[in-house]
């Protein structure tokens, strides 16, 4: 998903650049074999069972539905110069409907589980919590893109109706979680070490609902009437920019924070790509609102947060690997 959102963010860029979209499509190209290679690899494990019964690791159940839906937009928005049209939107269709199904069904499992099996101490709230409530919103922004491909009538209908509902899900429980996050924030320790990329977690779940709500005004047309459509770009432009102002200063507490444990000695884990996909979801949510208001604002805002991305998920991939090949050199030790 961290990968998958580099390309994304490209492709959706209100300013264009020479040799950009070369370099998107091969990312893109190499994000999906990788997901292929793990989905296997984790297929292979069985380890589902003993990863729901974790309450930590339960909730990176919402990262491989927010993989598959990420793979399948720029599938549609890359991949298309490769693969051709048609075989572009067919392959997209089956990873949103299956990342749709696993993110509504992890959506809906992990709160269950959090209730009935897992127990938390009061300082317990991270941002990860918010991974399996986001891949709602993220089925909203991508499904927007198949609304005009989708059988004009009420299939087209049910289809842009089904992504406002999700988007509704994903953005209320969202608000929830953040709102339990700042309380440990505020009531406790600030927290420290592997935590805290988490905490970034929030600014991708605000600005992936700005995002939702721009493709969904622009898909808007082909399926409602005009008042309703009219309404829904409205919606688009406040209800973004409100949501993105909150998103800015969830942001500047995540940065503040993270240069707070830099300073401190930041170790590597895992959870240092918690700063990807939300730094990814800040540029699709400001090229968004770019592209509805045309304010040159917003326009070098996505470009200056894009170069950040880019440079973050360069850092964060060459620790990455550098961490999987001491890990397998242990291995092989053994």
């Amino acid at each position: 998903m961290g990968s998958g959102i580099v390309a994304v963010a490209a492709a959706t860029l209100p300013r264009g650049f020479p040799g950009l979209a070369a370099a998107a499509t091969v990312v893109w190209a190499g994000t999906a074999l990788l997901l292929a290679v793990l989905a296997c690899s984790y297929a292979g494990q069985r380890m589902l069972r003993v990863h729901a019964g974790d309450p930590v690791l339960a909730q990176f159940f919402g990262a491989p539905p927010i993989a598959l839906l990420t793979v399948g937009a720029g599938t549609l928005l890359l991949g298309r110069r490769l693969i051709g049209e048609r075989a572009a939107v067919d392959v997209d269709w089956v990873l949103w409907s299956a990342g749709t199904v696993l993110g509504l069904a992890t959506a809906c499992t992990v709160p269950y589980l959090m209730v009935t099996r897992h127990r938390f101490t009061p300082d317990a709230a991270f941002g990860g919590w918010l991974l399996p409530v986001v891949p709602p919103m993220v089925s909203a922004a991508t499904g927007a893109l198949l609304v005009p491909r989708a059988p004009a009538g009420q299939v087209r209908l049910a289809l842009l109706l089904g992504c406002y509902a999700m988007l509704g899900l994903g953005l209320i429980a969202g608000l929830l979680v953040l709102a339990m996050v700042y309380s440990r924030l505020v009531h406790h320790d600030a927290p420290s070490g592997a935590v805290v990329p988490t905490v970034w977690i929030g600014v991708g779940a605000l600005d992936q609902a700005v995002t939702a709500l721009g493709a969904l005004a622009t898909a808007a047309p082909s399926a409602l009437p005009a008042p309703y459509a009219r309404g829904t770009a409205v919606a688009a432009l406040l209800g973004g920019l409100g949501i993105w102002g909150f998103a800015l200063l969830w942001l500047v507490l995540a940065t503040a924070l993270t240069v707070r444990e830099i300073r401190a000695g930041l170790p590597f884990a895992p959870t240092w790509w918690s700063f990807i996909f939300p730094l990814g979801a800040c540029v699709t949510g400001t090229s968004a609102l770019a592209a509805r208001t045309g304010s040159q604002l917003f326009v070098w805002t996505a470009v200056v947060v894009y170069v950040l991305l880019v440079a973050a998920w360069a850092v964060v991939a060459w620790y990455s690997l550098r961490h999987a090949t001491v890990r397998q050199r242990e291995r092989a030790r053994r």
